[in-house]
């Protein structure tokens, strides 16, 4: 025997002796061991009933609720599945509200996305029953969702999906949750899939399960943005007594505008989201924009100052370095609350955070927001104090220009869709236009 062929001989008795040593890959625990949940989960199909089919779509892109999930059922090829997951369900919480009606069930599918690869999608079929009936179950006494992500970006880490089921009895629910790789005409995707994971909860009060989702801060947004409020009324109000003007009377005008605004918001919100329109403006799920906020509370401020007279130029600009800076406390709010994403990455910078929805890292577009209003913020302050009085208006003009350039170049980041063509460019080149003649009368 050669040189050659012995150092060959020798190499695959060690590949032999490594696999040999290693043994089968273990199975992946797919959850705590609830052989009650097992049981009950497995009379579903038993049950011959048909299950109420629900969809919630992440983007434009997604299919139909019922055809989807029909054919998400009837029709699924599992491949090999050796990913890990996990399941959480929701628990009451709060026992003022827990038998109270409307009640909702939230289960929470956790798993990490593919290392590599390009960018695909992820149906899971969370289903479950209600283990505490008394007779006969009925169609409230179980569930089948389908929840889809439509993007998934390789590499992006850990991804915790929540489904929402409401109209459904109260009580102690099996859940189980299983991504399927659909067989609608579409090649299936041979890789594995996370693995079925199983979790027991009980339902809850259906307005909080609606806000509820992993990374998000329950009353965090009011709080924060009452905050900046609180914020940006202190500092009017400091420069208004440096500057010799109204102290009182500005700040009423001034809480009566951060009404008005709040008005504003919300209903500016709603034009955006027509969708939205059937919950009422005092919906506690519903949205709020910070462009309706503001064109609601300038136009108050204005129109109180006239009544006042009050110089508006002099009110607005030193109203513009607080409202920059509560903007910059409000958009952590935004961040902990889940509202404002980003768009999903696998970047390095991206920050783990959730819409309520979808949990996932991406591009933390509010902070960058907040750091953004808090640098301009600090550059009006720095010329209030300096021009005092004599900026007529120019201060305000100039910072809020500066503050709506900065928002549209940052709208491509952020998780939603595109709704024109051009809108985008034609607002950057009117607040060029507008901050650089804000910057030549504030120099002339």
């Amino acid at each position: 025997m050669g040189r050659e062929e012995r150092r060959r001989a020798q190499r695959q008795e060690r590949r032999g002796a490594k696999r040999a040593a290693v043994g089968p890959p273990p199975t992946a625990r797919t959850g705590p061991d609830l052989g009650i949940a097992e049981a009950v989960l497995g009379r579903l199909a038993d049950d011959g009933a048909q299950p109420r089919i629900s969809r919630v779509e992440l983007t434009a892109g997604t299919r139909s609720a019922a055809g989807t999930a029909a054919r998400t059922t009837r029709a699924a090829v599992p491949p090999a599945v050796t990913s890990a997951s996990a399941l959480t369900v929701s628990a009451a919480g709060c026992d003022i509200v827990r038998d109270v009606d409307p009640q909702a069930l939230g289960a929470t599918y956790t798993f990490d996305a593919r290392s590599t690869g390009e960018p695909y999608s992820v149906s899971v079929v969370f289903e479950g029953r209600r283990e505490d009936v008394a007779g006969e179950p009925g169609e409230r006494d179980r569930f089948s969702v389908v929840e889809t992500v439509a993007r998934v970006v390789p590499g992006s880490g850990r991804i915790s999906l929540t489904a929402r089921v409401e109209n459904v009895n109260a009580g102690r629910w099996a859940v189980s949750a299983a991504p399927v790789a659909e067989a609608d005409g579409a090649p299936v995707d041979s890789r594995p899939l996370p693995a079925r994971a199983l979790a027991t909860g009980t339902t809850v009060f259906a307005p909080l399960a609606r806000v509820r989702g992993p990374g998000v801060r329950i009353g965090a947004w009011p709080a924060l943005v009452a905050t900046g409020a609180g914020v940006a009324l202190l500092v009017q109000g400091l420069l208004a007594a440096r500057l010799s003007l109204p102290v009182a009377s500005i700040f009423l005008l001034s809480v009566v505008a951060c009404l008005v605004g709040l008005v504003g918001a919300k209903v500016y919100y709603l034009l955006e989201h027509p969708e939205h329109r059937g919950r009422g403006l005092l919906a506690s799920s519903g949205g709020m924009c910070l462009q309706g906020f503001v064109l609601a509370a300038v136009a108050a401020v204005v129109v109180q100052a006239l009544l006042e007279v009050i110089p508006v130029g002099e009110l607005l600009d030193i109203t513009v370095p607080g409202l920059l800076f509560g903007a910059a406390v409000g958009r952590i709010g935004c961040f902990l609350g889940g509202c404002c994403v980003g768009r999903p990455t696998a970047s390095r910078w991206g920050l783990w955070s959730s819409d309520r929805r979808l949990g996932v890292r991406r591009i933390p577009t509010q902070l960058v927001e907040s750091a953004l209003a808090l640098t301009l913020g600090l550059i009006a302050l720095a010329v209030v104090l300096t021009v005092g009085r004599s900026g007529g208006g120019t201060v305000f003009v100039g910072a809020i220009a500066a503050y709506t350039t900065g928002r549209q170049l940052l709208l491509p980041l952020r998780n939603l869709p595109r709704n024109t063509t051009h809108g985008r460019t034609v607002i950057l080149l009117a607040c060029a236009v507008v901050l650089i003649g804000a910057v030549v009368v504030g120099l002339s």
